[in-house]
This record gives structure tokens, C-alpha cells and sequence, in this order.
């Protein structure tokens, strides 16, 4: 436990002092609300809705830092540490592929937390938004969602040779989910047939979840967004682990 603290405590000072996480998973979720809050104010989000725009929309905000963290950020840090030879020297050491892997997780989770302690109460503020439905369902929605998302970037950086092939990877990932999943565009204006395919996304089934848990809205199939994020969790957690390189 010990060796995992002092892991920990040097590695979140790695990374803050990279900067880029702290940009891309915290100052620009904030910079997006304050955007759309300038535009949109306290409108409702359709005719006769009783919730206003910013509130749909700030499930989508909480996902772009757990998009920034789990597709971009948590593979590029693994990855360069392999391709920098870090990690074969840790290989020598009590450090196992679980605790390595557990550290890195733990960072952007942290990363996700602080992401959200800002942007509610920035959004409450401001633009008084507020939650119409359940706070455990949106948390436990929020969480699933974020350790799902984490989950593949541990698979990602556990396999991918370099900074290079990870890059390549996690664009593929994060682009058509940051776009597609509703964090962005609103998933209910996509085109049916679009609507079908980009519904298995991990982002996508975590965004529905959330929306209806901060909404107060009913969830016509529940099962169907638990079964995908749960699976996603285990097998991607489980394939890090087993097919973790080294070097």
C-alpha cells in the first residue's frame, strides 16, 4: 500500500505538471460551459420543457473530461512509458502490471472528480441549474459511465507499442464517441439509422443514463446500458491485465 501511495503522489505530479490533462479534462469542460451558457442562458430545452438546455447538456459536459482522461490522456502516458524503456525498469521492481495499471487509473479518475466538483457548482452558480431527478442515479450513472471509459484506455496503453500506435487508437475511439455518443451533438437530432449503430457505444449508453437520472426521466431499457458498460468494464480490465506489455 505503501508502494502504490508514493507511486501515486509521483505520478499526479508528473501529470499536472505536463498540463495537459489539467487543459483538456478540467479547464475545458469549464470553458464549454461558459459557452454554452452565454448562448443559451437559462433557455428551456424545447417548448412547454421543464428542464432548461443547460441542464440536458450537463451530463455531456462531465463526459468530455472522462473522454479526455480515458481515450487520450490514460493510453499516451502508459504507452510512452513503454516506449521510453520507464517500464521495463519497473519491471525489476515489486511494481506489478495491477499496481502500475491501478495508479494510472486512479490519476484520472481524480482527474474526473475534480472535473465535476467544478462544473455543478460553477453551473448552480450561474445558470441555476439544478438536478430534477435522483443524485444516486446520476452519480452511480456518472461513475459506471467514467470507470467504463477508463477501462479501455488501461486496455489501450497496456498494448500499444508506442506514443504513436496509442495515438492513432485513441483518435479513432475519441473522436466519433466525443462527437457521436451526445457529448457534443445531441444524440436526438442524429439520423435514425446513426441513432442504431453509435447506440452500442460504452459513451453513449453512459450519456442516456445519465441524462435521464439528472432529468428525473424514465429509462425505457436500463438493462440494456448496465449490461454494456459492465461488460466493457470487466473484459477491457481483464485484457489490460492479461496482455500487458512490458516493452
Amino acid at each position: 500500500m505503501k508502494s502504490f501511495r508514493i507511486l501515486l503522489k509521483n505520478e499526479l505530479k508528473l501529470n499536472i505538471r505536463d498540463m495537459n490533462m489539467v487543459i483538456f479534462a478540467i479547464i475545458m469542460p469549464l470553458v464549454v460551459l461558459v459557452i454554452l451558457g452565454f448562448l443559451n442562458g437559462e433557455k428551456p430545452a424545447a417548448d412547454g420543457a421543464a428542464y432548461t438546455f443547460m441542464e440536458q447538456s450537463f451530463g455531456a459536459l462531465c463526459c468530455i473530461s472522462i473522454c479526455a482522461g480515458g481515450l487520450m490522456g490514460l493510453p499516451l502516458v502508459v504507452s510512452d512509458y513503454r516506449e521510453r524503456k520507464i517500464l521495463k525498469r519497473l519491471q525489476v521492481t515489486p511494481v506489478s502490471p495491477v499496481k502500475l495499471l491501478a495508479v494510472e487509473f486512479t490519476v484520472y479518475v481524480i482527474y474526473c472528480v475534480i472535473s465535476m466538483l467544478t462544473l455543478f457548482p460553477a453551473a448552480m452558480l450561474f445558470w441555476n441549474i439544478r438536478l430534477h431527478g435522483s443524485i444516486l442515479l446520476f452519480l452511480g450513472s456518472w461513475l459506471l459511465t467514467m470507470i467504463s471509459t477508463l477501462s479501455i484506455g488501461l486496455l489501450v496503453g497496456g498494448i500499444a507499442k508506442n506514443t504513436k500506435s496509442a495515438s492513432i487508437i485513441g483518435c479513432i475511439m475519441y473522436f466519433p464517441m466525443l462527437i457521436f455518443s451526445g457529448a457534443t451533438i445531441p444524440f436526438e437530432v442524429l439520423p435514425a439509422v446513426m441513432q442504431r449503430v453509435i447506440g452500442f457505444f460504452p459513451l453513449t449508453q453512459g450519456m442516456q443514463l445519465m441524462k435521464a437520472a439528472f432529468l428525473g426521466l424514465p429509462i425505457d431499457n436500463a438493462l440494456l446500458p448496465l449490461t454494456v458498460l459492465s461488460a466493457v468494464t470487466v473484459i477491457c480490465f481483464g485484457l489490460s491485465v492479461k496482455c500487458f506489455q512490458w516493452e
